[in-house]
């Protein structure tokens, strides 16, 4: 198992705006350097999944494809390229081992719930079968009568690790991406813990991609519901930044190439119904999309 142990004076000397900012990676023969300031899409065409990064303003974007997962291989173009409306993309990560989801990281939102500050963060593990991708349906469980949408950023882990310091969790962070922690809410309060109301199948939507060079530090995100604007926060907004987020659980857990980080959200849930669309953006990321449909 690989540690990261500490780097003396991370930061030292630069201004502000840059110390905040997350080093890329100088690991593992050079894979994640080949990463830096793309976005990486997980993508069928003809029932074969494959990977490539996306170049294009929106709404004319091309998938690059590359050969193998980039998480294991070198950024590899095979030369062929299509557009995003000849495939379908997928979640751009599925978990091998977990999903950690971060509550109460936002001030205004712990104030709607009525809950207190966490002196901590306060983690919760959802299983890696209730990732779903981009324009797949949240699918609302028979158990509940009150599902609600979480919009959020997401941090993809790179590399394994465990203890890793704040200065050095750039070294660790492949990307970022969207995701709706889709939350049913009765099951949260009847349960006593959140791995029903927070695990159960669909209610991860991560996506369109993830982009791999980001500063998380005060990024705008926004929810829609049917195109209604119902959360609109910034990432600086946190309780806990993405450092602290990473230093906290890679001290909890061992993190593995691919697990992800869910950041919180900030205030403005409310309850889906079925023929509904979620729509949650992420400066910098884009967009992920989701319709909302009964079992």
């Amino acid at each position: 198992m690989t540690r990261v142990g500490p780097a003396p004076d991370a930061g030292a000397g630069l201004p502000a705006s840059r110390s905040r900012r997350l080093p890329r990676a100088r690991a593992r023969g050079g894979v994640l350097d080949t990463l830096a300031g793309v976005r990486i899409a997980r993508f069928t065409r003809d029932d074969d999944i494959s990977y490539g990064f996306v170049e294009g303003e929106p709404g004319e974007e091309r998938l690059h494809v590359v050969g193998g997962d980039p998480l294991y291989s070198k950024l590899t173009p095979t030369g062929a390229v299509v557009g995003l409306d000849e495939v379908r993309l997928l979640a751009p990560v599925i978990p091998r081992s977990k999903v950690v989801g971060i509550g109460r990281n936002y001030r205004d939102h712990a104030r709607e719930m009525g809950n207190e500050l966490p002196s901590k963060p306060l983690m919760f593990l959802v299983p890696n079968t209730a990732v779903v991708g981009p324009d797949d349906p949240v699918v609302l469980p028979s158990f509940s009568e009150q599902v609600s949408y979480e919009g959020e950023l997401a941090v993809v882990i790179g590399r394994i690790c465990k203890d890793v310091p704040r200065e050095r969790v750039g070294e660790v962070v492949y990307g970022y991406t969207c995701a709706n922690d889709v939350t049913a809410r009765d099951a949260q309060k009847s349960d006593g813990q959140w791995a029903r109301a927070k695990g159960f199948d669909s209610s991860c939507p991560l996506g369109p991609w993830i982009t791999t060079d980001l500063d998380p530090s005060s990024l705008s995100l926004r929810t829609r519901v049917d195109g209604e604007l119902v959360q609109d926060g910034r990432t600086s907004d946190m309780v806990f930044d993405v450092p602290s987020l990473v230093e906290a659980v890679s001290a909890a857990f061992t993190l593995l190439p691919g697990d992800v980080i869910l950041t919180g959200t900030p205030a403005g849930v409310g309850l889906l119904t079925a023929g509904q669309r979620v729509d949650v953006e992420i400066e910098g990321i884009g967009t992920l999309s989701n319709p909302v449909v009964a079992r």
